[in-house]
């Protein structure tokens, strides 16, 4: 079967009407500086584009480097220069190609192909949103919030006997670099770290009140990411992996939902410098899907994105992102890629995903979570691959394929949304923040475990699953995917399933 195609990571086109699943990232923190002389002329139809211009880390934008983007058209937004990486906006179509010649610029690019603003898009997946008599009818066991029972999820890494030993730590945070996340949520409010939220989505930080909230026409996504992580157990609605744990929001995403380099290099930055433990990444980096390294434009991206995370892992995050939904074998030779670049007009292009990476997903360090249902095995849409994901957790299914064990009626993820709502998703992007507050648990339980540490325990405290072999996932006699490696570590499932009860315990 091939897996329901999908402009953005952020909508799962799911069998017989079920919801769909998405996420985003963007940067923090740093004064803008002005550029120094007056831009090149430009033509009065020009476009306006953003970019990214990488420079030695470690030393303030020289003058040099700041004069020659003037010259070339460019007006400097912000500058990142604890990983060497410069904020622009310039009209001059050749812009990049000018200042990829000057002394000291390792690597410039577009991180756009839309101009700013960007071109609107409605291809945005909606929750399955529970009524209010539904949450009124809510019933649960003791000890257990009302909405609970409907979690298959969290006994499928035993996260409700975890929970009998440790809810985590409040000294913990776990960031949701994502759309935004809404903390006046009465299972969010209780957990909300507001020091280490941010709006990042013009590539500095915004650190007004409320700038990290969602607005009424934006995604819910980053809401229910951050209720999966940390709902508080608090008699109220649904319990999060690790309902002690702090959740900050970090928005990433622009109006019309696109995820580009500045707003993410923005979050990992802002991430690094206010004591973020863990940081979710359920998005892809927009407008492409794989930046190739032999694209200019592209390289420059990547360059930027991996200076980011890289910084925020050095400065104690463990960083995890979700694979994907597309069904990608991102192990293979080579993908089409039908998506990119996905804010103008996409074309069909075949790339090599060992050259062409999905960012943040495919970067060094970061732990690449692959989904599965409520059977416990690899969901319909997840991407997999022997050596690129990590380590699988519940994203959910359609019933159709994975039916969930009764009381629990729905194979999709339940979550918070913006207004005092809870609903269902499904996605990589639901799967990725179960294995976030798993490794929030782990850093509760070893405080001073660095980020290598941790994600060493996450894997060696997975429960390893072999590979589903054969994988038909819809029953019509065609293999869908094929997995790939042994019990211990394959394509599917990577180390094995998150395992929550053993990160409160070992």
């Amino acid at each position: 079967m091939t897996a329901p195609y999908a402009r953005y990571r952020r909508a799962v086109a799911i069998p017989a009407g079920m919801a769909m699943a998405t996420a985003l990232a963007f940067l923090p923190n740093t004064a803008a500086t002005a550029a120094e002389d007056a831009p090149a002329a430009v033509s009065a139809d020009a476009t306006p584009l953003s970019y990214v211009v990488n420079v030695k880390p470690g030393h303030r934008t020289s003058a040099y480097v700041k004069k020659a983007v003037a010259k070339a058209g460019g007006t400097i937004v912000t500058s990142y220069d604890q990983i060497g990486v410069i904020v622009v906006h310039s009209s001059n179509p050749d812009f990049a190609k000018t200042v990829r010649t000057v002394r000291g610029v390792q690597s410039a690019g577009a991180t756009r192909t839309a101009p700013l603003p960007s071109a609107a898009t409605g291809d945005l997946g909606a929750p399955k949103v529970l009524s209010a008599a539904e949450v009124a009818r809510a019933e649960a066991p003791a000890g257990q919030d009302p909405l609970q029972p409907q979690q298959w999820d969290l006994p499928a890494i035993k996260a409700d006997k975890a929970h009998q030993k440790s809810l985590g730590s409040d000294k913990v945070t776990v960031a949701v670099i994502d759309t935004g996340v809404d903390d006046t949520h009465p299972d969010i409010a209780p957990n909300f770290d507001r020091e280490a939220s941010v709006n990042c989505v013009s590539g500095k930080p915004d650190t007004s009140d409320g700038a990290w909230r969602p607005s009424a026409a934006e995604s819910p996504h980053g809401t229910h990411v951050a209720g999966e992580i940390a709902a508080a157990k608090n008699g109220v609605g649904m319990t999060g992996v690790a309902p002690g744990v702090k959740v900050s929001g970090i928005k990433v995403s622009n109006p019309d939902g696109f995820f580009y380099t500045e707003a993410v290099v923005c979050g990992f930055v802002w991430a690094a410098e206010h004591g973020v433990d863990v940081t979710n990444n359920s998005y892809y980096t927009d407008p492409w899907y794989f930046n190739c390294k032999n694209d200019p434009d592209q390289k420059a991206l990547l360059d930027a994105v991996t200076r980011a995370s890289r910084y925020a892992e050095k400065k104690g995050a463990v960083n995890v992102a979700a694979a994907g939904n597309e069904n990608y074998d991102l192990a293979s030779d080579e993908i089409t890629d039908p998506s990119s670049p996905n804010d103008t007009t996409p074309g069909d292009r075949v790339v090599d995903p060992s050259k062409c990476l999905d960012i943040p997903t495919q970067l060094p360090g970061v732990v690449t979570v692959a989904s599965t249902g409520a059977k416990g095995i690899k969901s319909s849409f997840s991407n997999y691959g022997l050596g690129v994901a990590d380590i699988a957790a519940p994203g959910g299914d359609s019933t159709a394929y994975q039916k969930p064990d009764a009381p629990a009626t729905s194979g999709l993820i339940l979550g918070t949304l913006p207004g005092g709502k809870w609903g269902y998703m499904a996605g990589t992007s639901m799967a990725s923040p179960h294995v976030a507050g798993v490794a929030a648990l782990i850093k509760s339980t070893h405080p001073y475990a660095s980020p290598a540490l941790v994600k060493a325990l996450l894997y060696a405290e997975a429960d390893a699953t072999p590979c589903t072999d054969p994988y038909d996932i819809d029953a019509d006699g065609k293999i869908d995917a094929v997995c790939e490696g042994s019990k211990n570590r394959n394509g599917f499932y990577g180390w094995g399933i998150a395992d929550a009860l053993d990160a409160v315990t070992r």
